[in-house]
């Protein structure tokens, strides 16, 4: 992984932290996988974000991505060109 994407998880981490309580979190950057997407040329990354939080406790599945998006809205586009994420 490179130094980027080390600090861009990092970044996406602390935002996380700050705007919902988080029991458990792991973000994968799959960029990667992705070499030569479109997305991809401008150097925007792809993510899989996997977050535990009791937030999410009687929320449905757009509700608690919302939340995810809404703590991570200062890199969209630009450094996150996709998320995947997944939630309990």
């Amino acid at each position: 992984m490179t130094n980027i994407a080390i600090n861009r998880i990092s970044q996406f981490e602390e935002a996380l932290k700050k705007a919902i309580p988080i029991d458990q979190l792991k973000i994968e950057d799959e960029s990667h996988l992705h070499a030569g997407h479109i997305g991809a040329q401008g150097g925007a990354g792809h993510y899989r974000i996997h977050i535990e939080s009791p937030i999410f406790k009687g929320l449905n599945r757009v509700q608690k991505h919302r939340l995810v998006y809404d703590a991570l809205s200062a890199w969209i586009p630009k450094e996150i060109h996709a998320l995947a994420i997944i939630t309990n």
